[in-house]
């Protein structure tokens, strides 16, 4: 009987296979990864690629910013490589899950870099784009498809494509799909794959239902963990300030001040307090941009480009942005809000110190968010250091509200309360 979840391998600790060359990968990719100046793996890297190469189930856990698009996109290209001939019309011979649009499209532009000056053809299926030019795409037969659970599925009714001769499945970011509720849209794409395929997870934490997810989709793994789950980068500079509700556009301002060539990534809790905060920087002669739920594709595409390019220095986006963004350049987050889901938290400032650079992760709390700081710290075994005001204390008398933890609502931005600045309840910081 096959070895499932909790019982899977752990991988030695302290790999000996510290370059790429070493891990005997084909000389063409070889080739493509010194022109890109790659010669050193990551640990996830080191610890997942001669595993996977073997053809083994894999769970990787690692922080985000570790790499691990490579560490499962490298062992893809190579098995690609070796496999003579072209897709059948309309058929996958890989597939690659991930929860959002954004980070769909980082996964697709790290593999087509990896491929480039090679047959294998990548394509992407999100929604908010046209399905009919999917649909076309998908025709002519795919090597690497990465995708989001809802689409795939609709691509799938309509028998747009054969996920049969798929035999390589990975799962990125899979505890985010978890919190999004994908668990249905992924037991609905299962009987659709090759029972014959080499799986892999990766995930940044470990929630309790991954267990349950990776039963049902991994055999025997081999687990890789570089990093404890709720560790942020160590070269994020991380402050807290204690701000009342009504305080925190102005301040966030202030803050902004201080480095307006900079690009700063703020995080809100919702979509329309992302709307009403991007009106704030307008007003304050920001050039910033917004990204939620409630945009287009075509308008969330061409946000993230003028931030990339540095036309527009305030990105404001709601969880729909904690993974999947991948820019260096990124010196600044800002949790204008706090998440309701706290491992959130570490996924909000894993944006910056990216690629090894160093970056600052500032936090605004405000009196109904204690609660969230207490979540967040928990998971972090840390106090995030104080930079203005004291913490919130209830009125005496008062019961304290139920942590996020008892009122966990799906990732994204979708909903969810404003919170309410809970002055009439709570004390003000000191000045």
């Amino acid at each position: 009987m096959p070895d499932h979840g909790c019982a899977c391998r752990v991988a030695r600790e302290g790999f000996s296979l510290t370059t790429f060359e070493s891990m005997g990968l084909p000389a063409q990719l070889l080739k493509r990864l010194a022109d890109l100046g790659l010669d050193t793996p990551t640990p996830i890297q080191a610890g997942a690629i001669p595993e996977a190469l073997q053809g083994r189930d894999v769970m990787g856990l690692a922080q985000t910013g570790t790499g691990k698009t490579a560490a499962f996109g490298l062992p893809l290209v190579t098995a690609m490589l070796a496999e003579p001939g072209k897709p059948a019309p309309k058929t996958v011979r890989g597939l690659v899950l991930a929860p959002t649009r954004e980070l769909v499209n980082q996964i697709a532009a790290t593999l087509k870099t990896l491929t480039d000056g090679t047959p294998i053809k990548v394509n992407i299926v999100v929604g908010g784009a046209s399905i009919n030019a999917q649909i076309n795409r998908l025709a002519r037969g795919t090597d690497l498809l990465i995708a989001t659970p809802g689409r795939l599925i609709d691509l799938l009714d309509r028998r747009a494509l054969d996920l049969s001769k798929a035999r390589f499945l990975v799962l990125d970011e899979a505890d985010q799909m978890l919190d999004m509720g994908f668990i249905h849209a992924l037991r609905r794409i299962t009987p659709h794959l090759s029972k014959q395929r080499q799986s892999m997870l990766f995930s940044a934490t470990m929630p309790k239902q991954m267990e349950e997810l990776s039963a049902g989709y991994l055999t025997n793994p081999v687990k890789v963990q570089v990093s404890p789950p709720g560790k942020a980068a160590d070269k994020i500079d991380q402050c807290i300030h204690f701000v009342a509700k009504a305080e925190k556009p102005s301040f966030l301002v202030e803050q902004l001040d201080v480095h307006r060539e900079e690009l700063a990534l703020v995080f809100t809790r919702t979509k329309h307090g992302a709307d009403r905060l991007l009106k704030t920087l307008d007003k304050a002669g920001y050039s910033a941009a917004a990204i939620h739920g409630n945009k287009s594709q075509g308008q969330r595409d061409r946000a993230l480009q003028s931030f990339r390019d540095g036309k527009i220095k305030v990105l404001v986006a709601t969880d729909v942005a904690a993974r999947g963004l991948d820019i260096p350049a990124v010196r600044h987050v800002y949790n204008f809000d706090l998440p309701n889901v706290p491992d959130n938290y570490v996924h909000r400032i894993g944006r910056t110190a990216r690629a090894g650079a160093s970056g600052r992760a500032v936090a605004f709390c405000a009196p109904d968010e204690m609660g969230e700081l207490k979540a967040i710290q928990k998971i972090m075994k840390l106090t995030i250091p104080v930079a203005s005001g004291r913490p919130w204390e209830p009125v005496r008398g008062e019961k304290p509200k139920p942590n996020s933890n008892q009122r966990r609502r799906r990732s994204g931005g979708g909903g969810g309360g404003n919170g309410g600045n809970g002055g009439g309840r709570q004390r003000r910081r000191a000045a």
